[in-house]
């Protein structure tokens, strides 16, 4: 599941595709030329996993900040780049990793071909990006709209330029704001191309709406075999960002980060105030890297049996909470103790 049977390619340390881990990336929403918040950010967002970080290149002051900026972080930079090959040249210079530029979308093929020696010499892949709401007008009046067969037919005209040049350490994404639509074009691109695929739902929206869109559009690919890495987009902090695309990951058994947890929805049987312990217990957690699946569990009626395969639970009670260990139950405590027991055992562990 998930980046079985494509070639790889290597991002600055990590290599994606293959069969190397689905990778979570995010973009800075910071300005680039601005290095001390870029930097900052990016530091944030490697303590909450990112592990690859794309940076708004839309002008020449921001290309000059890349080396800057990545002398003083962790993982893989990224340039997102629109139109000037120039500023693709300038961020090559400077050390990034990889570059996402359309080549069909920077002029004639002497300026593509510059891009290209240069990315060759220093190693660097180039992230074909097409998204439904930048399609050329051609494909877009051949097909009349956005189709996945448009989608795929503008990523494979890209990738055919690239080809020409001799020129093959591509990463492609095709993103829509719509889910179907961005389902059905991967889809239709992975019987065409062998090379990883970067997923994403795009403008996926607020916290609420864009955490659903983006699980259900990239989380549905993943179950297919499709993805390599994969970066949702919200109208929110790109913390929440990388820890959406962590959570999807790991309900997908397709990586681990840490605490899992069970919880159950509560019903008229709830005597204690569940909702508070579970989102205190799950906040004081965030941040804990062991590996152990925890249950917070409303009564005692369920609780040790639906959660037998937790390896640490609490089930509640009238105004007290059981606590057990794998099905078994171990000691009672008082309500206003419970997180204070349960972080104690969870310490032992």
């Amino acid at each position: 599941m998930g980046g079985s049977m494509t070639r790889t390619v290597k991002i600055g340390n990590i290599t994606i595709g293959g069969d190397n881990p689905v990778r979570i990336q995010s973009m800075a929403n910071t300005k680039t030329d601005n290095v001390e918040a870029t930097v900052k950010q990016i530091l944030e967002l490697e303590r909450a996993g990112c592990e690859i970080i794309r940076v708004a290149v839309p002008d020449m002051a921001a290309a000059k900040a890349i080396d800057k900026i990545k002398s003083q972080i962790h993982i893989p930079l990224v340039a997102d780049i629109h139109f000037d090959h120039r500023l693709a040249l300038e961020a090559i210079a400077a050390g990034v990793d990889k570059v996402r530029i359309n080549p069909g979308n920077i002029g004639d093929v002497n300026k593509v071909k510059a891009v290209v020696n240069a990315a060759s010499n220093r190693g660097v892949p180039i992230r074909i990006g097409v998204n439904s709401g930048s399609l050329e007008r051609e494909v877009y009046n051949k097909y009349g709209g956005v189709t996945p067969e448009a989608l795929v037919e503008s990523a494979l005209g890209h990738v055919r330029i690239l080809n020409q040049l001799d020129f093959d350490n591509i990463v492609i994404s095709i993103k829509a704001t719509d889910v179907k639509l961005t389902y059905d074009a991967y889809q239709l691109l992975k019987q065409s191309v062998d090379y990883p695929l970067h997923l994403g739902v795009t403008e996926a929206g607020t916290q609420f709406s864009g955490t659903v869109k983006s699980a259900i559009g990239i989380g549905s690919l993943l179950l297919n075999g499709i993805g390599d890495t994969i970066r949702v987009s919200l109208t929110e902090s790109p913390i929440e960002e990388v820890r959406v695309a962590k959570k999807i990951l790991e309900v997908l058994n397709l990586r681990d980060f840490g605490i899992r947890f069970i919880s159950c929805p509560t019903c008229g049987r709830t005597n204690v105030d569940l909702f508070s312990v579970a989102k205190a217990v799950e906040e004081q957690l965030k941040d804990v890297p062991k590996k152990l699946t925890l249950a917070i569990m409303g009564c005692a009626v369920n609780g040790p049996g639906e959660a037998r395969e937790a390896d640490l639970g609490i089930a509640g009670g009238k105004g007290e909470f059981l606590i057990f260990k794998k099905g078994v139950v171990i000691r009672k405590v008082k309500e206003s103790e419970v997180i204070e027991a349960l972080m104690a055992e969870i310490e032992t562990l």
